[in-house]
């Protein structure tokens, strides 16, 4: 039996609220940068929208009525409010439009357009719910955006197997209100109400991946659409075992791929039970070191948390104005305990010693539903706090999303304190630093060659120090076209290389979301 939903992309008013006044600060932060880092720029085509068309008015009508004959009138659009909508995502990256947007309903369908494409050497780039932070949906060659939300489907679910298999339009939220019948979810939380099918192609993970892992744990198989209409699944049609030893690994081929292989049309996940308990709690540190320092204790004694979340003094400031609470000002950890009613207890008790030892204070503990969905509301919900401190319409922001080992976390996150702090630069820390993921947000005047400048630098020093580190440019966000110029360094040149091999056999033409992941 098949089960659907329906999904509008979600858009967000904020309401702004403060201003921080930086342009005291931005000459002597552009003299110490210039020491560091080579000269930063945005390329031409992300500083304006882009129309991209690389069609004449002849060949692109000829495509809308191929198109048309596949999809039909009703499910094609030229509109251009319709196609900066597909051409951006929720980074800073700026919109470049799609040439035309298709709404398909089925595999077929996208087999169909993609043999279309492919005939008329078209470039194809998948859409979800646009919630992307590396420009991933981004059309930089124009072309067709292929928009799979219309597919809603739940196609198979397996209670006793702990599997479901959904389609592009099913988001997080929609499945877990599915599951949450049977006792069953589905824990990975970027935070955003994402497309599943879209969080496999960016291999995201979120708060949850400690105790849970990330997409790539957690997808048993595929449905992919390559660049000529083939139609393949990763592990073998219908197949959603706990785990086999058969050829090469194709479903981890695919997942963090961002649409450069194939079209995912369907994912087969991994389910869990819902726990029996979950406890949540909030406490502050007086420094950024000693909250990093006592999550990395709390690690080693092997306490199974399954959310742990640092946020800065800075960031906590702009939870509350937004969120309407009453924190300390000072850096926090967000922390949560799964598990039967003594579980937690116990876990709750031996971190609660951890913490105090290390100076915590101002303990608050969060049991009931109600109290743990404001708590993490707050967390999943500090993009949209942190947006609210600086107004203005050309206003936007860049977020980092480098990973470190933990045993390197507290450098990491020091050394880019202090960056923050020596050039009085508002920059918003928070991450997921159970796993050695953390993010940076900055504000900035897109209007300003200067902030646009100085804040692309200081972005690039926290990478390449997370590189020399033997961390990662990417985390979780994927590396769309804003971290493919890190993979070489990253991969080293012999991966990259075969990585490219691939990406020639799978689509010769290049015609696969484009400008993305390979530099």
């Amino acid at each position: 039996m098949r089960f659907s939903f329906s999904w509008s992309t979600r858009y967000q008013q904020v309401i702004f609220k403060q201003r921080f006044n930086f342009s005291s600060n931005f000459n002597n932060l552009n003299r110490s940068l210039n020491a560091h880092i080579k000269p930063f720029s945005l390329p031409s085509s992300q500083r304006s929208f882009s129309k991209t068309s690389s069609f004449n008015n002849i060949d692109l009508q000829i495509l809308k009525e191929r198109l048309c004959e596949v999809v039909g009138p009703r499910n094609i659009s030229t509109a251009e409010s319709t196609r900066l909508q597909h051409g951006k995502d929720e980074s800073h990256h700026r919109a470049q439009m799609p040439d035309i947007v298709v709404f398909p309903s089925n595999t077929q369908e996208v087999s169909e357009v993609a043999k279309v494409c492919t005939d008329m050497k078209v470039t194809m780039v998948p859409f979800g719910t646009g919630t992307g932070m590396e420009g991933g949906c981004v059309c930089t060659h124009g072309g067709v955006s292929v928009d799979l939300s219309r597919m809603a489907e739940i196609r198979e679910y397996q209670p006793a197997d702990f599997s479901v298999c959904v389609e592009p339009g099913v988001t997080r939220l929609a499945l877990n209100e599915y599951l949450r019948g049977d006792g069953l979810w589905f824990p990975v939380d970027p935070g955003a109400d994402a497309s599943l099918c879209g969080m496999a192609a960016t291999s995201a993970s979120g708060t949850n991946a400690v105790r849970y892992g990330t997409m790539r744990e957690n997808v048993r198989n595929l449905e992919v659409v390559l660049s000529d209409g083939t139609i393949i699944h990763t592990a073998g049609q219908g197949r959603h075992t706990v785990k086999s030893s058969a050829g090469y690994n194709l479903t981890n081929l695919f997942v963090g791929s961002e649409g450069t292989l194939g079209l995912i049309t369907s994912a087969t996940l991994k389910l869990y039970g819902i726990p029996d308990t979950m406890t949540s709690a909030v406490c502050q540190f007086d420094e950024v070191e000693r909250a990093v320092t006592a999550v990395l204790h709390v690690l080693q004694c092997g306490v199974a948390v399954a959310r742990i979340e640092l946020l800065s003094a800075d960031t906590i400031r702009a939870v509350n104005s937004y969120s309407k609470l009453s924190y300390e000002e000072k850096p926090s950890i967000f922390i949560e305990f799964h598990g039967s009613e003594k579980q937690t207890e116990e876990d709750a008790s031996v971190v609660g010693d951890i913490f105090a030892d290390a100076g915590a204070s101002g303990f608050q503990w969060a049991s009931s539903l109600s109290e743990r969905n404001r708590l993490w509301k707050a967390r999943h919900d500090t993009l949209y706090a942190i947006l609210a401190t600086r107004p203005g319409p050309q206003i936007t922001q860049l977020s980092t999303d480098v990973c470190v080992p933990i045993s390197q976390l507290t450098k990491a996150i020091t050394d880019t304190e202090k960056d923050l702090e020596e050039h009085k630069l508002p920059g918003y820390i928070l991450g997921h630093v159970g796993d050695g993921n953390y993010h940076v947000t900055f504000l900035y005047d897109t209007g300003s060659e200067t902030e646009t400048q100085l804040v692309g630098k200081l972005s690039e020093r926290i990478v390449e120090r997370a590189l020399e580190l033997n961390g990662t440019c990417t985390g979780e966000h994927g590396t769309g076209f804003g971290k493919k110029k890190y993979l070489v360094r990253e991969a080293g040149p012999d991966s990259v290389s075969l990585m490219k091999q691939i990406k020639h056999l799978l689509d010769p033409h290049g015609l696969m979301n484009p400008g993305k992941v390979l530099p």
